[in-house]
């Protein structure tokens, strides 16, 4: 009976190689070979998983997108009676990367940011990644602040606004947990001093709120 083939497995595999060489040496040292070597695979297990290298690496790209959101999930599941204030707290921490454990994935994740600044393909699968986070983020201030998401719109709430403010305070703290992630990985701040920003700006969120 002929050997049967975990396809998904294999391209997670394969692209656990690729952030790994990635990690060490970018965008531009990810070669076929390489990955191959690195993943335990012949190249042209990898070639039948990925046409292109630019495949390759969107596949990469999103599956790192992947697994901070199922950190988000994970976090946010953990403690169902958490206030929508403290879990829009977790989300930003886990986006900002700023766990020792998750350090290598906040170069990997630059890597590939700085990639996108002049791959289109790239750009897009991180616009993609960033839309879902802002929308999770959108909710949660809404609930915080007393209103509600119906049909993809904040109503309700103590806020004037409430769906302009929701979608102006959720874009910020992206911007904000995603700056940190540099800030810290390049020494410009402590991974303390990057928490107490992101303390101080949501608990200025929760005044205003």
């Amino acid at each position: 009976m002929p050997k049967q083939v975990d396809h998904e497995g294999r391209r997670r595999r394969i692209a656990e190689a690729v952030c790994l060489l990635v990690d060490e040496h970018g965008l531009e040292g990810v070669t076929l070979r390489d990955v191959a070597t690195r993943a335990e695979v012949s190249m042209g297990a990898v070639q039948r998983c990925f046409r292109t290298k630019e495949e390759m690496l969107l596949f990469a790209l999103a599956d790192v997108g992947e697994r901070v959101a199922e950190r988000v999930r994970s976090r946010l599941v953990a403690g169902p009676a958490q206030s929508a204030a403290v879990e829009l707290g977790l989300v930003a921490g886990e986006v900002a990367l700023l766990r020792e454990e998750h350090r290598a994935e906040a170069r990997i994740w630059l890597a590939f940011v700085a990639g996108a600044a002049v791959n289109p393909a790239l750009a897009a699968t991180l616009r993609s990644s960033y839309a879902a986070l802002e929308e999770l983020m959108v909710r949660l201030v809404a609930e915080a602040a007393g209103g509600e998401v119906v049909g993809g719109s904040v109503i309700g709430g103590e806020t004037a606004g409430g769906a302009v403010v929701a979608r102006t305070e959720a874009r910020t703290l992206l911007a904000l947990a995603d700056g940190l992630t540099t800030h810290v990985l390049v020494g410009h701040r402590t991974v303390a001093e990057a928490e107490e920003v992101l303390h101080t700006h949501l608990a200025g969120l929760w005044a205003r709120c």
